[in-house]
């Protein structure tokens, strides 16, 4: 149980970050050397765009803003930090349930999309849109109206998500200038090795830019919540912890029951049965609790897994793959204490114990 709620909380960091990573359409991104990550990216300027644009193998090139804003709640006027994206209107660069209906809406005057799947704090935005129609509201102090939903979903270092066009993003941070994007998108012409693109517009951009596809920023994003920060090491810290405190369960489990049976594993030996026989046994012991351990703790960890899903909004659930390594892990974890409990049974006696 808690290996599985471990690697279910590790696993559900990394799905949710990579979320805008994952359904935008692009063959490869620029992003800023100096962005730490997408939440909070640093902004490089929009002629590297276009630069990237003159190679005869693009074929469409996509700026976005993007950038924490204050978001008030219009049901109890809470203000709250939600993530700001700004895209040109007629550009159909996000791959997700909503975008494509509400994407025509964004070309009005103040007016958003909002991320039906937002964490609650936000408000009932998604239940009273549905009932009512647009709802108005305040981003930044300014008047917005949410004309439309979208599907994303929250993550570690997102809450909320709001879309809108690139004229109404720089509305809501007037101190910004447009020539100053904090990501490129870019879609190639059908046929071309996006590898290779991406190795000649290193060579031909700037420095000052990272150009990547999409396996490199999705790999770049994994790295960060890995490595960089703390929870990525927590997770599966956690998850050696939980490894260990069931090992060592286990063995206090076998050792008293070796401890009991000394008698019966004496006789074993005294009529000839050698060590791995004997031995065979306590293995088998500990298989047995491996599986019937396994079962219930599975069964649990769905459950709370499910209760954490619907609390935090993140995509928490047990897959096939990670509850075979979790049942690995747990016959791993079984025999290395049945082996340590056997330590008592080889040394054993039979003259001494009779």
């Amino acid at each position: 149980l808690l290996i599985m709620m471990q690697l279910g909380f590790r696993s559900a960091l990394f799905e949710s970050t990579l979320r805008f990573h994952e359904r935008f359409r692009y063959d490869i991104a620029l992003f800023s050397p100096d962005s730490v990550f997408i939440v909070r990216p640093a902004p490089f300027s929009i002629r590297r765009l276009y630069q990237a644009r003159g190679l005869e193998d693009v074929a469409e090139i996509s700026p976005v803003y993007i950038f924490p804003a204050t978001w008030k709640n219009p049901w109890n006027s809470e203000r709250r930090s939600v993530n700001a994206l700004g895209i040109d209107p007629e550009d159909d660069i996000l791959d997700t349930p909503g975008f494509a209906a509400g994407r025509p809406l964004l070309a009005g005057q103040d007016v958003v999309l909002f991320d039906s799947a937002s964490r609650p704090e936000f408000g009932p935005v998604g239940e009273r849109f549905a009932a009512e129609g647009p709802i108005v509201t305040e981003i930044n102090d300014r008047e917005v109206k949410v004309v439309g939903l979208f599907e994303v979903g929250p993550s570690f270092g997102i809450d909320a998500t709001v879309i809108t066009s690139d004229d109404n993003w720089l509305r809501l941070f007037p101190e910004r200038a447009r020539d100053d994007i904090q990501l490129g998108l870019i879609k190639l012409r059908e046929g071309a090795d996006p590898v290779e693109v991406r190795d000649r517009l290193r060579e031909y951009l700037p420095k000052d830019v990272l150009v990547m596809t999409k396996a490199d920023f999705i790999a770049r994003e994994t790295a960060y919540w890995n490595s960089a920060t703390p929870i990525g090491y927590i997770f599966a810290f956690g998850a050696i912890m939980g490894f260990v405190v069931g090992a060592i369960i286990v063995y206090q489990i076998l050792f008293a029951d070796v401890s009991e049976h000394l008698n019966e594993y004496a006789t074993l030996r005294a009529m000839g049965y050698r060590n791995r026989f004997v031995s065979g046994i306590v293995l088998q012991e500990a298989a047995i609790l491996a599986v019937l351990g396994y079962v219930p703790g599975v069964a649990v960890a769905s459950w709370l897994s499910g209760i954490a899903a619907s609390a935090t909004r993140l995509p928490l659930h047990i897959t096939a793959d990670r509850a075979l390594v979790v049942f690995v892990l747990t016959l791993v974890m079984c025999g290395i204490s049945g082996l340590l409990a056997l330590r008592k049974v080889r040394k054993l006696d039979p003259a001494e114990v009779f």
